[in-house]
């Protein structure tokens, strides 16, 4: 709890009062998943807004031949299926584990106690929908304004211990091309 909270805490640029701190923390749940866990199905209504503290999970549409891989998360980052989060909506996408997962979890419910009873769980709130709104937004330029390539090279940038452990036909699937075609390009930078 110390690491999120160190996490929060810069991430808002304040420190956060013991006592708002120990509402919101009495609220979170741990939970530890496995590999290859569905945390968010397509249909279901997301209940929850995580916070990963070790991982890696990969957002996707499922398909008959090929899963359509838009988004990873890692380490010290938001997860949820954020739009049916808000909107009370079933989800049009899912959420998987793609290593052993740990992430503490506050329900639409318990978030919406934090944002009224606490003057932090408003900033608390607003950096997570951030995270996941500049995530989206980053995506969506990736896609106009790069490369596949360019798109491989800055995953690799980024996340480069992290990168080995996500299965190259997910990589593929996520900068926009076929396990093939990144196998190419792997073998071209190498």
């Amino acid at each position: 709890m110390d690491k999120i909270r160190g996490v929060f805490e810069q991430s808002i640029g304040q420190k956060i009062i013991q006592e708002e701190w120990d509402y919101f923390a009495s609220l979170l749940r741990k939970v530890e998943l496995p590999k290859n866990h569905i945390i968010t199905k397509c249909g279901q209504v997301e209940n929850y807004l995580s916070f990963v503290e070790i991982g890696i999970l990969r957002y996707y549409i499922p398909k008959l031949e090929n899963d359509l891989t838009f988004t990873f998360a890692f380490n010290n980052s938001f997860v949820s299926a954020y739009d049916s989060f808000l909107t009370r909506k079933e989800s049009s996408y899912q959420i998987e584990s793609l290593s052993h997962v740990l992430l503490w979890q506050i329900s639409f419910d318990q978030l919406e106690c934090v944002y009224r009873n606490t003057k932090i769980g408003q900033l608390i709130g607003r950096k997570a929908s951030e995270d996941l709104y500049l995530k989206k937004t980053k995506r969506e330029l990736s896609l106009l304004n790069q490369t596949a390539e360019e798109r491989y090279l800055q995953l690799l940038d980024e996340e480069p211990h992290f990168i080995q452990s996500i299965p190259l036909k997910y990589i593929a699937s996520y900068i926009g091309i076929t396990p093939q075609a990144l196998s190419r390009i792997r073998k071209r930078i190498s």
